[in-house]
């Protein structure tokens, strides 16, 4: 959300740097995103000056241009050579002089010392669209007879200069995304140093000046509409706004469009409530509030046809829709230049009817924001009387009905209690009961009783964030500064358990590890999109844990797992031609289980720590020494086993298994007994589609805490050297394509525990000599006896062993 500071000293008496801004803002939760300079107009006129034309002579080297002597209270007058046909002598003009830049949109060009066909020219005379005062371009501006000569054009013109405050707000501060809210807050952090308040525009002048417009209104469905307040005005006179409310709106990113849409829009962003204005034309005199029947076709301003869904909230005639509540205008019932009666709507709609509506439709708006994530319904009045006297002052007209409210159910404020010693704890410092009451005062939260050291609270319900003991905890803590809790010297504590291995050290470890072998750490938003999982068995779309108030439809869930995340990274470096990619993350991931044992729901839902690496595109980049070498599966097994070894793990120990895992094509997993450490292999071909990938990528998943519980139960130890060397004997089984290679080394493993030592597969063929359902592998075992060396006789039996246990269960042959 933007803010503009000078907008903001309507509402509050401050004289503040923007580092001060920045340091204020941020420390009270409204976190500052940046502070950019604003200028009605681009440039500001910065090197801009009323200049006056004392002689004009034409060019004897053309017959268009003019040269021309300019007076601009220097110490000398300037040569400029202009092409305008209406350029005379004794005009008053507007002169860019040398070193001026001026804009042309996002373009602009310097004016420089130059000759034109052989004479010198020091400035330009400038036309109204040149200096972005106008469209016109017949010829220069010129300037009434009293402009004095020298007065810098920003001044003359009254450019205004202001600062564009961005806030990156999060979605339980909506009480933030208002000047006047904005100005609430800041008044209540300095208020703890000095006497300071906010005030809000007086609505004391509102009075019904006739009742020319009836307006019939009846809400159906006040689930979807808790109260609805409106008002008709008459007479009203559609133009431009005037300057003051047209640079007030472009300082925040808005483009001005008529005085009383623009007016609606300004008491948005001042007060934080919606409101729409409709051509009373259109009503009908009648303003319906329900839903309609689905399949319902309506037009939006944006002039798109949508179809409604049964449970949109519409603001209706007597005859047909007009709007979608909260959300978004219809083309037919706006207002135009031809309104002259207008129904002024000030609403408080339910947030989760608004919510729905805005994703079924693909519409994000400003007021659609506000509704979503809960406005303040005592403001409805208030914000409406607000918009109708600045409609009068400047569109004309008068309150021609009675103010209509309906209002059947009023919102109470939310009643919360608390203990001073547990503020105190939890903030870790004693700032007596005294300081707490006069923050909590100033943020408008009302003492309702006091009983010791307890507090009944009565919080407004535009505070829709605070409504637990923790919460006032933390409005205490924002207003009073996270920078006035001192740190203690030393913390004392009691630990009832020492952790047998220092996780942090070997999460650097393994980072070390990874990053020494060309791997780049990344780290991904815990937020993700839901419809990631559509489809998915390995992570059901039932299990995602979804965000209530969510940001977008990019960001209404919590991952699953670390995949998507690093796609998303992997999609992006691909798309700017960077494609040999090494990742890594380490992060966490959610799940929801429904439990119908569980009394307590938070009991449903899961947090673990994950590892996740990535690799695609090529291993070596082509050199004069090397040759292209493309990232392999093997590649990635070698990462993933050199990880699980450095943890102790001994591979051969492990449960190896193809993964049925569908977020792969083919993959492994390692285990022990039913516990998965981690999965392995290529991405799904489906998933890659999806998320516009057309490289293979290898990716690994630990369950980084699994990880670290089973490595606590290893052992270390040692041995000596073998004294007796190994012995490596090969085999070249033809097989059916179905048998795996995890059940040739198990096989081997069952065979001879005591003298096989490992078991590896060298070379994979598959052809048509072999025949269709047939491959080959080659497969390798190393033998040793760590008493006495081998000898051929034990060697070959071993070997025969192997081959018959093979032919029987595998039914291989030798090749």
């Amino acid at each position: 959300m933007k803010v503009s500071y000078k907008w903001l000293k309507d509402y509050i008496d401050i004289d503040l740097s923007p580092a001060e801004m920045d340091e204020i803002l941020t420390q009270i939760g409204l976190e500052v995103g940046g502070i950019e300079k604003f200028q009605s107009i681009k440039g500001g006129l910065e090197g801009l000056v009323i200049g006056e034309v004392k002689t004009c002579e034409p060019h004897t080297n053309s017959d268009h241009l003019s040269i021309t002597s300019v007076d601009v209270n220097g110490e000398e007058l300037l040569p400029i050579v202009c092409g305008a046909p209406n350029v005379a002598a004794g005009q008053k003009v507007v002169v860019a002089t040398v070193g001026t830049v001026l804009y042309d949109g996002d373009d602009s060009f310097t004016i420089k010392k130059s000759k034109i066909r052989g004479e010198l020219s020091m400035g330009m005379i400038c036309a109204e669209d040149e200096i972005g005062l106008g469209q016109g371009h017949d010829g220069i501006m010129v300037l009434p007879e009293d402009a004095k000569v020298g007065t810098p054009a920003a001044e003359y013109f009254n450019i205004e200069d202001d600062l564009t405050i961005e806030i990156d707000l999060t979605p339980n501060r909506i009480d933030g995304a208002s000047h006047i809210g904005v100005a609430r807050d800041m008044a209540a952090y300095l208020k703890q140093q000095k006497e300071i308040d906010y005030k809000i525009p007086s609505v004391e002048d509102f009075k019904v000046d006739n009742n020319n417009l009836p307006i019939d209104v009846k809400v159906e469905n006040n689930e979807a509409c808790h109260r609805y307040s409106g008002v008709c005005i008459s007479g009203v006179k559609v133009a431009e706004s005037p300057e003051w409310l047209q640079n007030r709106l472009k300082a925040i990113g808005l483009s001005p469009i008529n005085n009383v849409v623009d007016i609606t829009n300004y008491v948005l962003f001042e007060t934080g409530q919606p409101l729409h204005a409709f051509d009373y034309a259109k009503t009908n005199g009648k303003v319906v509030v329900k839903t309609l029947a689905d399949g319902t076709l309506f037009n939006t301003l944006d002039e798109v046809e949508r179809e409604l869904n049964e449970k949109d909230l519409m603001i209706c005639n007597d005859e047909a829709p007009m709007c979608i509540a909260g959300v978004f205008g219809g083309i037919e019932s706006g207002v135009s230049e031809t309104t002259t009666d207008i129904f002024l709507e000030s609403a408080y709609f339910d947030s989760v009817f608004v919510r729905k509506t805005a994703r079924r439709h693909g519409l994000n708006t400003d007021a659609s924001f506000r509704f979503e994530r809960g406005t303040d319904p005592n403001n409805t009045i208030y914000a409406m009387k607000r918009a109708a006297l600045l409609i009068k002052e400047i569109a004309g007209g008068e309150i021609a009905s009675d103010v209509i409210d309906i209002y059947p159910n009023p919102v109470e404020d939310f009643k919360v209690e608390v203990s001073v010693e547990r503020v105190e704890n939890l903030i870790g410092k004693q700032i007596g009961k005294e300081t707490i009451k006069n923050i909590l005062t100033a943020l408008e939260i009302k003492v309702e009783k006091e009983d010791g050291d307890t507090l009944n609270l009565l919080v407004p319900p535009y505070r829709v964030d605070v409504k637990r003991e923790a919460d006032i905890v933390e409005e205490v803590l924002r207003i009073y500064g996270f920078n006035n809790i001192e740190v203690a010297s030393k913390v004392n504590a009691s630990l009832s358990y020492a952790p047998k291995i220092d996780e942090h050290k070997l999460r650097n470890t393994i980072a070390d590890m990874l990053t020494a072998a060309g791997f780049n750490e990344i780290m991904n938003n815990s937020l993700t999109k839901a419809s990631y999982y559509e489809g998915l068995e390995s992570f059901k779309q039932e299990n995602t844990v979804r965000i209530f108030n969510p940001l977008s439809s990019d960001l209404n869930a919590m991952r699953q797992g670390l995949l998507f995340g690093g796609l998303e990274c992997v999609a992006y470096n691909i798309n700017r031609r960077n494609a040999d990619l090494k990742f890594y993350e380490f992060g966490k991931s959610y799940q929801h289980f429904v439990n119908p044992e569980n009394e307590n729901p938070v009991d449903n839902y899961f947090e673990k720590e994950r590892l996740g690496v990535f690799m695609c595109g090529n291993k070596t980049a082509t050199s004069w020494n090397l040759k292209e070498e493309p990232t392999s599966f093997y590649h990635m097994k070698a990462y993933v086993e050199n990880i699980l070894r450095r943890f102790g793990f001994n591979i051969e120990k492990l449960r190896i298994r193809e993964t049925e895992n569908d977020q792969f094509t083919e993959g492994l997993s390692y285990g022990i007994k039913k516990k998965v450490l981690v999965e392995m292999g290529m991405v799904s071909g489906k998933i890659l589609k999806a998320m516009d990938i057309d490289t293979q990528v290898y990716y690994a998943d630990f369950d980084w805490a699994l990880l670290i519980q089973e490595a606590m139960k290893n052992k270390v130890s040692y041995t000596e050297l073998p004294k007796y060397p190994a012995v490596k004997r090969d085999l070249a089984l033809l097989i059916n394509k179905s048998v795996s290679f995890a059940e040739i080394k198990t096989i081997a493993f069952n065979c001879e525990k005591k003298l096989l030592k490992s078991v590896s597969l060298f070379d994979v063929y598959e052809g048509e000599k072999l025949g269709a359902d047939k491959k080959s592998y080659a497969v390798s075992f190393i033998l040793q006896d760590t008493e006495k060396t081998l000898n051929d006789k034990q060697i070959d039996k071993i070997m025969q062993k192997l081959i018959k246990s093979y032919e029987k269960q595998l039914g291989a042959e030798l090749r």
